[in-house]
């Protein structure tokens, strides 16, 4: 059977082959202790959702160029740098079923791996004199940075309304979809008025993907059975909770709060409030907020010609929305 990614893939493939080498070589370092992680985080690498969107936006807009392979190789350089750091952030010892760097090789290697990595992605686009393309990509690096501080800092009281909510997302996690589709489209010489258009195509796609991952918090883990509630136990205010407690009357308001604070590492009180949250809603309304956003995203592609590309980003935008991980 035919994997859903392979479809959307098909269109792009010999692009996303070439990509792959320049990727692994872009991190290559006379330090033989970088090599040997680098080698380790690319063996054990994700879907390549990004470039793929940096590819078939591209595409969609008149067609890849040599610029465009320089923005796939900034953007995913920049990501892989992120998520070295925000395993060290969190404390995770795992990403993707892998050990994470830092749990292999401790914080502060780690921490220098990943600004290692954050500087190769500049002077690649540098070298290849894409400085609109660092502008995109460097303003999404604060607008990240901005976010997680933004989550933290409302994670600390609990107090956080649904607009700051979806603030938080927009900056922590859809920003990086929409520099995709941004460089795509700058990729391939269009003009700012389709950038700025794909930028918010990416946007309204990258919010959607962060809404499929609230709801995986409170779906069933398929080696236990059970919920995750790892957003909970970190303190992390997802949109299911913002809705119950926004629903709750004051007393139970603060009953749940003050298991999220002081009971996190409680599996039976984070279970109650996995299921309060399921009973409120809370789940089926940020199911339709999330199924908003990827048909405002769909509905966008409907302003270019039918064509093979366009059918693959309609796929990968179904995908983000779809997916069972």
């Amino acid at each position: 059977m035919t994997d859903e990614m392979d479809i959307i893939k098909a269109p792009i493939d010999k692009y996303l082959s070439e990509f792959e080498k320049r990727f692994k070589e872009s991190m290559k370092s006379s330090v033989p202790l970088i090599d040997i992680i680098t080698r380790y985080i690319y063996k054990r690498k994700g879907k390549q959702v990004r470039p793929m969107f940096v590819f078939l936006t591209a595409e969609l807009c008149g067609g890849v160029t040599e610029t465009t392979y320089t923005a796939a190789t900034l953007i995913e350089l920049l990501h892989t740098a992120t998520l070295v750091h925000d395993d060290i952030v969190d404390d995770s010892n795992e990403r993707r079923g892998f050990f994470s760097v830092n749990a292999l090789w401790k914080n502060k290697i780690a921490v220098l791996v990943g600004d290692f990595l954050l500087s190769r992605g500049m002077l690649h686009a540098i070298d290849n004199n894409a400085i609109q393309l660092l502008q995109i990509v460097s303003n999404s690096v604060r607008e990240m940075s901005e976010g997680e501080l933004l989550q933290i800092q409302k994670a600390r009281d609990l107090n956080i309304e649904e607009n700051i909510y979806f603030d938080i997302i927009r900056k922590k996690t859809a920003t990086l979809i929409a520099s995709c589709c941004a460089c795509g489209a700058a990729s391939a010489g269009v003009e700012q008025s389709m950038i700025d258009k794909m930028y918010h195509f990416g946007e309204l796609t990258g919010i959607a993907f962060q809404l499929k991952d609230d709801l995986f918090d409170y779906e069933k883990n398929s080696d236990t059975g059970k919920p995750h509630g790892i957003d909970i136990k970190e303190h992390k205010m997802t949109l299911p909770l913002i809705y119950m407690l926004r629903n709750m009357k004051y007393s139970e308001r603060k009953r749940v709060i003050n298991i999220i604070k002081n009971h996190s590492d409680d599996t039976v009180k984070v279970a109650e409030v996995i299921k309060r949250v399921n009973e409120s809603g809370g789940i089926a309304y940020t199911r339709q907020k999330m199924l908003e956003y990827q048909q405002e995203a769909a509905n966008m592609l409907l302003e270019f010609p039918d064509s093979e590309i366009r059918k693959s980003l309609e796929r990968l935008v179904k995908y983000i929305v779809e997916r069972k991980k």
